[in-house]
């Protein structure tokens, strides 16, 4: 094993085993390990530079303070995680007892309360700033999102990720109602010519004026087109 990857695995062991058996101190931890505890502390070290570990201090009766580490929550996003087996499991026995129907309406309802968050985001700014900050919004939720500029003046832009991909793939209609969003917020024709619930590297994107837009009535965003 190269000195990177057994560099790695340390670094998940001690992360593990403040999952399952955490506070530990460093002593506790290198004797877990088998290694050194100059060892251990350096790895510690910097999981707490990265915020995934955090120190409290533990006063005894008598002896020296302990330091105990543990993780912090943002480390949980380092653990496997199985919710879209679970908003599976919910839609389909929603689908078996009440319709499809009734997981559209799940899925528009979804949609509708996105729309009402994020369209005091999208007032008073132009085509191009509405993009950068949809392209803002969804990377705040995982998507890894990216926009550019065309020469003819429209815009694309991809989602390298996609958090409910698993429900997607099943359910079509979360397809839908996303660009339905983003026609709504952007004021703009919105065409998706790739997909990653359908096998797509990526979702693509390509964002055009909508001049029949009501949106175009705000004299900000005409001044973009």
């Amino acid at each position: 094993m190269k000195k990177g990857q057994e560099s790695g695995s340390t670094r998940r062991n001690i992360m593990t085993l403040l999952k399952m058996k955490g506070p530990l101190t460093i002593g506790a931890l290198a004797e877990e390990l088998g290694i050194t505890e100059m060892g251990v502390r350096r790895h510690v070290l910097q999981l707490e530079q990265e915020s995934l570990a955090k120190t409290r201090v533990v006063r005894q009766a008598m002896g020296r303070p302990l330091h105990v580490y543990s993780l912090t929550e943002r480390a949980e996003e380092h653990f496997p995680k199985t919710y879209h087996n679970l908003a599976l499991e919910l839609l389909r026995e929603l689908d078996h007892t009440s319709g499809i129907e009734a997981v559209n309406v799940l899925f528009e309802g979804r949609r509708r309360r996105m729309l009402a968050q994020y369209t005091p985001m999208m007032e008073n700014r132009n085509l191009e700033e509405r993009v950068a900050e949809l392209s803002s919004i969804q990377n705040s939720g995982g998507y890894m999102a990216e926009w550019s500029k065309e020469e003819d003046g429209s815009f694309v832009m991809r989602e390298y990720n996609c958090p409910i991909r698993q429900v997607a793939s099943q359910y079509r209609k979360a397809c839908q109602c996303e660009q339905s969003l983003f026609e709504e917020l952007l004021g703009a024709k919105v065409t998706r010519s790739e997909c990653m619930a359908e096998g797509g590297q990526c979702c693509r994107y390509a964002i055009t004026p909508d001049p029949g837009h009501p949106a175009k009535r705000d004299k900000t965003y005409e001044k973009s087109s």
